[in-house]
């Protein structure tokens, strides 16, 4: 997003870089490659972050391009070009795989955009998919394709099967939620002053949430959602705030629903927690959820101790705690799970409150820093796939939008206006989320990962194994 090509950009996109790879020696010059390919597209895709701190978009593009300089490096030496085809090919896609694998999760817990996969979400065929490998199994099949333009007819048969037999099993076998029936809203209550900062902001927040919510009729509702920050931070915190928290109570009494409603909870001078706040339709708090994956330099600063006076240190002056699990919410007789903002982005969040029971899937976001940006639709195309691969509906809700309800499998329905308050309600349904994924994860991802290391060791202990007497990986014309 904004553009929504999908497929037709990232397999070309990609493809190109391995034909430039394919004829560079060097590895040096191979990284070179990866690591210029790496900054155009991160930088391209997450430019919206400098409207908050330019450092922070420049850092994070540049380590995430030293994952594609290493794909770019180990594609480009001496041994991989040696290889046959069909075994260069298996590398190469276990490469990427693998390069996907560790940014995921590294540093600081990584960063999942990017990955190849959620373009595809776009294609609701493929799409369905996802239940079955999962996003990360849609980069696999990306990679596969890209990865044969230069190889071998019977590579890139063997590519494009591959692709077209996810493609018919995600368009007849996608996975959807087809349990009873739930009524929704969600509380867009938005800001006093949206996408710039005033005083008593947070506070003015909840006001304007408390407000909204009012407009909502009474005993319509299984579950109203109000996002990520709606109640502000410690003022408005219905722990340390009694009037607060009689407030609410009375409104959701009246709404005679269940609400979730985030909280930026201060513990003391150093810390704080990122919560979800559960209340049932008596007015009483059911449980909570504490965010487990703290945005670093956004909502902690990682080595505080030893970083120096940085600016940073007084925009951030306290870091948040991580969470220790998912947390499941009951609503009769069906469980609701959530996650917070970031972790929307991760599919093993996802599939962790799945694994503990959630028959739904609520997603509280504050992404007011980054304006009028493609950052609010860029993440919903990632919840999405969190439908997609699960199996579960998704209520995708967000202080100052966008906002939207994701029913059967990754559809995305109406979806309110950036900066605007408003609600939006709607009916979703429960489902099981017994899906291959959810069972299983990543496994088509860490397949391919564990092709290109059989390949690898056999190549290293039988000589014969890998080489290729033609070099017909370097000369067949596509």
């Amino acid at each position: 997003p904004p553009f929504g090509l999908g497929v037709w950009a990232v397999v070309p996109g990609l493809a190109g870089l391995i034909w430039v790879l394919d004829g560079t020696e060097g590895w040096w010059r191979g990284a070179g490659y990866g690591l210029s390919w790496g900054l155009v597209f991160f930088g391209g895709l997450m430019w919206w972050m400098a409207q908050v701190e330019l450092w922070a978009m420049v850092g994070l593009t540049v380590i995430e391009a030293v994952f594609v300089a290493v794909f770019g490096a180990v594609a480009t030496t001496k041994w991989a070009r040696g290889l046959q085809p069909w075994l260069r090919w298996m590398v190469l896609i276990g490469a990427w795989a693998g390069a996907e694998w560790l940014r995921y999760r590294f540093p600081l817990g990584g960063v999942e955009w990017g990955g190849l996969g959620y373009a595809l979400g776009e294609h609701h065929w493929l799409r369905g998919a996802a239940a079955w490998v999962g996003t990360s199994g849609l980069t696999v099949a990306v990679i596969a394709v890209a990865a044969s333009v230069r190889s071998p007819a019977r590579i890139r048969w063997t590519a494009l099967a591959v692709l077209t037999g996810l493609t018919i099993l995600g368009g007849l076998a996608p996975a959807i939620a087809t349990g009873p029936e739930a009524q929704v809203a969600i509380v867009q209550g938005s800001t006093p002053c949206p996408f710039v900062h005033c005083p008593n902001e947070r506070f003015g927040t909840y006001e304007l949430h408390l407000e909204s919510s009012g407009e909502l009729p009474a005993d319509t509702f299984d579950l109203v959602v109000w996002s990520e920050g709606s109640l502000g931070s410690t003022n408005a915190d219905p722990t340390n705030n009694p009037e607060v928290a009689e407030t609410i109570s009375s409104e959701v009494r009246r709404l005679g629903a269940h609400l979730l409603a985030g909280s930026d909870r201060v513990l003391t001078e150093t810390t704080w927690e990122n919560v979800n706040i559960v209340w049932n339709p008596d007015g009483t708090i059911q449980d909570e959820y504490r965010k487990q994956h703290p945005v670093p330099y956004g909502e902690y600063v990682p080595f505080r101790s030893v970083v120096g006076d940085l600016p940073i240190l007084s925009q951030i002056p306290r870091d948040a705690l991580s969470g220790t699990g998912p947390t499941v919410f009951e609503i009769g007789e069906h469980t609701f799970g959530s996650t917070i903002s970031f972790e929307g982005s991760f599919s093993r969040y996802a599939r962790q409150h799945v694994a503990a029971g959630a028959e739904l899937l609520v997603v509280a976001t504050n992404e007011g820093g980054y304006g009028r940006t493609p950052a609010s639709d860029q993440l919903i195309g990632m919840t999405r796939m969190r439908s997609a691969e699960t199996g579960l509906d998704v209520i995708h809700a967000a202080v100052t939008g966008k906002s939207t309800l994701i029913i059967d499998g990754g559809v995305v329905g109406s979806t309110t206006g950036l900066g605007t308050t408003e609600n939006l309600t709607g009916t979703v349904r429960w489902g099981e989320g017994n899906t291959l994924f959810v069972r299983w994860g990543d496994w088509l991802q860490l397949v391919a990962v564990g092709g290109a290391m059989v390949v690898a060791l056999r190549s290293r202990f039988e000589p014969g194994f890998r080489m290729s007497t033609t070099k017909a990986s370097r000369s067949i014309p596509v």
